[in-house]
């Protein structure tokens, strides 16, 4: 299945819906994050699943799109209504190959191609380069990219229990993934420009700033959990008192 969160994206999700849907996914649900415009009602129209979420934020928007899935669903991808995520052919056996390898989580990463590349915003280079620079600081895991179009087995996804609802949704997923072990794979992928309207993110000042704002501090509160974590590991524990030699009770 596929989950596209989505604001204001009247203009393009019709497309991207019906692309997906041409890829033959299953079921494609569209997540309608208070949007004033008909974005719901045409994704609808193009054969989506709509659903609404009120609360404002790309990781509110993508946990709503993964409630109450049916029991056949065992991957879910995640892709931008805007039209930049499209997996061509090309792309498609590539992710196939890594399920097929063994990979739980696979990444569309957008910097290895040139054209790609390229066509990313002077803030989404940058965004990208500190957050991949501050996981693998931190965990020794060095991405790519914070990729937006990604899948990710179902089982897998559960396990991780992700509690973000801001703009600290991938790099909880990816931080989370680590520490658990998950096979990751990333697979450079065509990032095409947005086919209608603004970035939420990167469009504007305020989006940028609450993007970075919510990764910082994504990216700051796994830190001291991991932090915790290693004092509690080191932490000697109490050794027990022996039992006492005739009631074999200890005190």
């Amino acid at each position: 299945m596929v989950v596209i969160p989505a604001l204001n994206e009247q203009a393009c999700v019709a497309s991207t819906v019906g692309e997906w849907r041409a890829h033959g996914a299953g079921l494609v649900r569209v997540v309608d994050n208070g949007s004033t415009d008909a974005t719901g009602a045409i994704a609808a129209a193009a054969g989506a699943e709509v659903v609404l979420e009120p609360l404002r934020g790309y990781g509110a928007a993508a946990w709503s799109g993964t409630q109450s899935l049916p029991d056949r669903i065992e991957w879910i991808i995640f892709s931008s209504a805007d039209g930049s995520d499209r997996l061509d052919d090309g792309a498609a056996e590539a992710f196939q190959r890594a399920i097929d390898d063994g990979a739980e989580l696979i990444l569309g990463e957008r910097v290895t191609l040139v054209a790609s590349r390229a066509r990313l915003t002077p803030t989404q280079r940058f965004g990208n380069a500190l957050a991949c620079a501050l996981i693998a600081l931190g965990w020794g895991r060095r991405f790519r990219d914070m990729a937006s179009l990604r899948a990710i087995r179902r089982s897998t996804f559960e396990e991780l229990r992700l509690a973000d609802r801001a703009f600290g949704w991938n790099v909880e997923m990816q931080v989370r993934a680590v520490e658990r072990g998950v096979r990751i794979a990333e697979v450079p992928v065509q990032f095409h420009p947005r086919r209608a309207g603004e970035s939420k993110i990167s469009g504007n000042l305020r989006g940028i700033a609450r993007a970075g704002w919510g990764i910082l501090a994504m990216v700051g509160r796994l830190q001291l959990e991991r932090a915790r974590r290693q004092r509690e590991d080191a932490t000697p524990r109490g050794i027990p008192a022996p039992a006492d030699p005739l009631t074999g009770c200890r005190p």
